[in-house]
Formats: structure tokens, sequence, C-alpha cells
């Protein structure tokens, strides 16, 4: 009877895994490692509506995910990377949303002694209440301390665990009594796969206009390359066409070869007067402009004379 339940349990895992693979075009691989139970409960509820978290052992999510490749191919991609502490987490929604909502589930943590630290530890300078009884604990740390008002007192901020080291019992004990948590566990996003392609999750950092920021640098680039090169390109046809204009107006203004676009060239050349009407029109606008300029300097200049070192009555 027990072996039926485990065959029925297994078949309908594989029913689960294959209906997500093949409704959500979107999953985030995620590790769980340092996950409870009860916080794996929380995320599902503020996932639940936008995305779809599944776990599993390894094996049998391999022996899905091969068993469907006939319907999916790009599903081989993601074989790679179903190994470790690992799960699913599909969606339909937008990636940078569900992300976010991933990463904000996390919960506060105390440094277990043997645990390797995901982030460096400090404890600050502080009045930790503790009595003095409890100084040859710090000393065995190397952590500056003096008695203050009965109690002891770290005098400066210590580097106490080092990212990627695994944590010591004295540290943990340590951070146990100044009741420091300084870990924070959830779901960690370790690649994202959409719709054939797997990337990294930074990928979702950038945005539109890093995207033409980097595209104009490229054609900026390509049209460099083509103007010194002389090979016409999309990129450098404008510039090239501009350049051509500026060498047939050079040879305009020296010959008497003309064409339409050069004549209003040609006439200031020959007569610079004939456009003194427009600098003419252009003139009253610019001396409105500094008269009132003038006008609030003067007005400035007469409110500090009248505050000179004289009192209102005298």
């Amino acid at each position: 009877m027990v072996k039926e339940d485990r065959s029925t349990w297994k078949a309908n895992y594989f029913l689960k895994i294959i209906d997500l693979l093949d409704n959500y075009p979107r999953l985030f691989i995620v590790n769980v490692d340092n996950v409870g139970s009860k916080q794996m409960q929380n995320i599902r509820s503020s996932l639940r509506g936008h995305a779809e978290v599944l776990m599993g052992k390894n094996t049998m999510m391999r022996k899905a995910i091969r068993g469907h490749l006939e319907n999916n191919p790009t599903l081989e991609k993601l074989l790679p990377y179903v190994k470790g502490n690992v799960g699913f987490v599909f969606t339909k929604k937008d990636l940078t949303e569900v992300r976010d909502m991933i990463l904000a589930n996390r919960v506060p943590a105390n440094a277990k002694a043997g645990a390797i630290a995901p982030v460096d530890v400090f404890v600050p300078a502080q009045n930790t209440g503790l009595g003095p009884e409890k100084t040859s604990f710090f000393q065995a740390l190397s952590i500056p301390t003096k008695i203050a008002k009965g109690s002891i007192e770290i005098l400066t901020q210590v580097h106490i665990i080092k990212k990627d080291n695994k944590v010591g019992a004295s540290e943990a004990t340590l951070l146990g009594m100044l009741n420091i948590r300084p870990f924070t566990y959830g779901l960690v996003i370790l690649n994202v796969f959409d719709s054939g392609s797997v990337f990294s999750p930074e990928i979702l950092d950038i945005t539109e206009d890093d995207i033409r920021k980097t595209f104009m640098s490229g054609v900026a680039n390509v049209a460099c390359v083509s103007l010194n090169i002389g090979y016409p390109t999309i990129c450098s046809a404008p510039h090239s066409i501009v350049n051509g204009f500026k060498n047939l107006l050079a040879v305009a203004v020296e010959t008497d070869y003309d064409f339409p676009l050069a004549e209003q060239t040609k006439e200031y050349l020959k007569d610079p007067s004939k456009f003194a009407a427009v600098a003419a029109a252009a003139a009253p606008a610019a001396a409105a402009v500094e008269t009132k300029e003038e006008a609030k300097k003067e007005e400035s200049e007469d409110e500090s004379d009248d505050d000179m070192g004289f009192g209102l009555f005298d």
C-alpha cells in the first residue's frame, strides 16, 4: 500500500512539472539553502497569483525534463543547472517584478557555528551591557574594550567574520550574546530561463536606456571605422553626405559653380550687410535682457548701501 502511494505521488509529481513546463515560458532556478519549511510556506503565499514554486529531488526533476524533451527540446538547456539544493519558480509575469518579490522574502538569522558566512560581519562600537566577568571572552577575540558604568564597552568597530569563511563557535556565541542576527536567508536566484534561453539574473537590471546607450556607442564606432577606411555603411552614410555637401559648398564658394543650397552662403560672403536686418531685429531683445540684468544689479547694490552700518533710527 505504501509503495502504491509512493508511485502515485511520483506520477502526480511528473504530471505537475510537465504541466508547469508547458504552461509557463519563464522560470527562475533558485537555491534554497537555509530556507525552512515555514519560510517556504510564506514565500509560496506571497507569490500566489504571480508565480508557482516547485521543489523536488534533482533526479526526479531531471527525469521529468528528459521525458519532455521530445515536445520541448529547449528544456535541455535546464539540465546542467539542476544540481545542488535547487528548485524552480515558474511565472508568466514580468521577470523583474517577480525577482523583486522573491528577494523581498528574506528573514534574519543567527550566525551558527560551522556555517559559511554569506556577508562580512562587523560588531559596532557599543556598550554591550555585559558584566566585567566577560572581559576575558572579548580579549580572546582581540576585541578592544573598557569597563564603563559597570559594563563592557567595545571601543571600535570590529570585523569579526569575513565573507565566505566559516563561522567559529566563539564568534557565534558573541553575536548571540549581543543579540546580533547578521545573516538573512531566502531563495537565491541562480539563473533565469526564458523561452529557451538561460541567463544570469543580473541581466534583469539592464534598462532600455542602457541598451540604447550601448547600441548608439556601437553605431558611432562603426561610423568612425567606415569613414576612416572609406567603406560606406548605413551608419556612416549621413556623415559622408554631410562631408560631401561641405566639399561642394567649398568648391562653389571658390569658383563660379553654383547650386541652390549654396546661394545663401555665396550671397553672404559677397555682401554681409544684406543680413544686417536679421542682426538688428535680434538686437532689441538682447538689449532688453541686458537692461533688466543691470537694473537688478543696481537694485541689489542700493539695498546693500541702505544697510551699511546704519540702524533703523540713525
